[in-house]
């Protein structure tokens, strides 16, 4: 038997925002000791005998998040599948599954969200087992944590009969998706009921087998997106056409909520899907007055909080049982007991346009990143930082003239047919519409300041020519 992980890093964490945006959302954030979620979700994958290379299925947007991190915790994927978008957990399952399919008829699926926090990873390994051979046997079998409280943030498993002759494993009886407190707190003490951790293990053909049953346009639909898959480089991209038809849609609702091969293994490690603040907070170590800070803050008489700071100097005086989260260019304050509503927040923030839902000031880039200084009419302003080694694409801009002055390291600048290298202090011109190119040739990072000029100055406003990262 062969189980392969498959993890799923394609959500947006807007319950975690400021910190967590579009485009450098949850998952891939420091929040666990210095560890991302994802990088957390990779390394409780060792101590699997016979465990496969796992296979990652993120949006395209964070392809080079993603091969950053999988190169920082030293793992070499067996698959890298980008979508163009986002259509919930069974779409994306359905394509891995279906490639699987093709090289391992037999093949187990082990899917992990990349967004949760298991700090027990002994016991995970202990719990992934021991549905190993249900899920050999062609029960699709979901993971149950033990509920600690009556959350309603949560969906809920209702344990059956037992299934034999799988020890340790039960027949569903129910899902029931984000209960009323009264029936969450009727969960909690009937002793059937478990946290719903959308972790699965299963035979990837018995998977598409009941989606094809259960939801066959989903089905036919993830059939045409697979065989179409594009290599690009090391990564796999999934087809815009025919995902883009596909439904949204997760496996629970679309196959476990409708078989009768469901099989629940109920686990007793501590999990948290960190779906907003409050979860950071009941993670993270604590101090006497049952405070979690970080940063540059200042607290007098403040107990059960959460205070985090990025940017600047956070003082707070005489609160209890809040959240305060300080970015360059936003701040979030709200009571621990109602950071679920964050969500409905950024919905209203996206409707007025904002960009501080999509954006960071600071921007990642797979040469390195950029940071907004400040802008006004017709100009802006970026520092600019480049890795040792790396490079931008070659690039004009139709709208914009742009002046670099170099802060410190060593640049490499393509202008036109001409090739300079500028050292600290120095400064050039990229008049508006001629080629050019940036590279650090150094062993430090470089950093300059750019300014923009011009009439447009939004990021779509780059012709790229050549580029290192096939991002032509």
């Amino acid at each position: 038997m062969h189980i392969y992980p498959v993890i799923l890093s394609g959500g947006s964490g807007t319950r975690l925002w400021p910190m967590s945006r579009e485009t450098f959302p949850k998952q891939f954030l420091p929040l666990l000791g210095g560890r991302s979620p994802f990088q957390a979700t990779l390394g409780r994958l060792n101590g699997f005998d016979g465990l496969q290379s796992p296979l990652i299925v993120t949006n395209e947007e964070h392809r080079f998040l993603v091969l950053d991190q999988l190169k920082a915790a030293g793992v070499t994927p067996r698959s890298l599948y980008l979508e163009p978008f986002g259509r919930n957990t069974a779409p994306a399952a359905a394509v891995a599954a279906i490639s699987l399919i093709s090289d391992d008829p037999d093949a187990i699926m082990l899917v992990l969200p990349a967004d949760h926090d298991i700090p027990d990873e002994a016991d995970f390994r202990h719990a992934v087992m021991a549905g190993a051979a249900a899920a050999q046997a062609q029960q699709l079998v979901v993971f149950g944590v033990e509920a600690r409280w009556p959350e309603t943030g949560y969906g809920y498993i209702e344990r059956g009969e037992p299934l034999a002759p799988h020890a340790d494993c039960y027949r569903v009886a129910s899902f029931v998706e984000k209960p009323e407190i009264e029936i969450a707190r009727r969960f909690l003490a009937s002793g059937r009921h478990y946290w719903n951790s959308g972790i699965f293990l299963f035979s990837a053909a018995r998977f598409i087998s009941e989606l094809r049953r259960l939801q066959p346009d989903v089905e036919a639909l993830c059939q045409d997106a697979a065989g179409k898959l594009a290599e690009d480089h090391g990564c796999c991209r999934i087809d815009t056409a025919a995902f883009s038809q596909c439904r949204s849609i997760s496996i629970d609702y679309a196959v476990l909520e409708h078989t009768d091969t469901a099989a629940v293994v109920p686990c007793t490690f501590r999990w948290s899907d960190i779906g907003c603040w409050n979860a950071v907070w009941d993670r993270a170590d604590k101090d006497a007055q049952s405070n979690v800070m970080d940063g540059d803050v200042h607290a007098s008489g403040v107990s059960n909080s959460f205070i985090h700071s990025t940017h600047r100097m956070v003082v707070a005086i005489g609160i209890d049982n809040a959240i305060i989260v300080e970015t360059p260019d936003a701040l979030l304050v709200a009571g621990r007991d109602h950071s679920q509503q964050v969500r409905e927040a950024v919905k209203q923030l996206q409707l007025q346009g904002r960009p501080e839902c999509r954006f960071h000031r600071t921007v990642h880039r797979p040469w390195g990143s950029y940071e907004d200084v400040n802008a006004g009419e017709r100009f802006r302003v970026k520092r600019i930082t480049v890795n040792p080694g790396a490079k931008l694409s070659l690039q004009l801009h139709h709208h914009r003239a742009e002046h670099w002055v170099v802060v410190s390291g060593t640049a490499r600048v393509t202008r036109g047919e001409e090739v300079m290298l500028l050292s600290e202090n120095q400064s050039t011109y990229i008049p508006l519409g001629v080629r050019h190119r940036l590279e650090n040739p150094g062993k430090i990072p470089l950093q300059i300041i750019e300014i923009q000029s011009g009439a447009y100055l939004a990021e779509d406003d780059i012709v790229r020519i050549e580029d290192a990262y096939h991002r032509v």
